[in-house]
């Protein structure tokens, strides 16, 4: 099973480095498992940005680190159709949540992986998406 890393459970890898079960997960997946996505990498981007120029360098080379490690996968038009029913879906529920975290899950249900997130609350409110809580 391939296995998709939300924003949360990323920077909890970065911050904490060894201390933090992302990192002990990775360490121990099989290579090629573990992917990004392009929202994840936007929202990385824009942390990195908003950090301030004293950080800025030093978040956008982690952010380097991680695209060389961890294949990203884009949001397609597969995942657009999958985006798309879902959104409908939870709006008529009255469940919505956050647009890039919808695209996220859009894109970890399109490629039939589970979503590594400390989230995991918010995105049980998605069917079908198999969660993986990083805490």
């Amino acid at each position: 099973m391939s296995h998709l890393l939300d924003t949360n459970a990323v920077v909890d890898h970065l911050r904490r480095g060894p201390k933090s079960n992302v990192t002990a997960r990775l360490l121990a997946s099989p290579p090629g498992s573990i992917y990004l996505c392009s929202i994840v990498l936007g929202e990385l981007i824009y942390g990195a940005v908003r950090s301030g120029p004293d950080h800025e360098t030093k978040n956008r080379s982690m952010i380097a680190g991680l695209r060389a490690q961890f294949p990203t996968i884009p949001f397609d038009d597969t995942a657009a159709e999958v985006y798309g029913q879902l959104r409908a879906h939870l709006a008529t529920s009255g469940q919505m949540i956050g647009s890039n975290d919808l695209m996220i899950a859009a894109i970890a249900c399109a490629n039939n992986m589970t979503l590594v997130t400390h989230n995991a609350s918010k995105f049980s409110r998605v069917p079908a998406l198999a969660i993986e809580d990083s805490q």
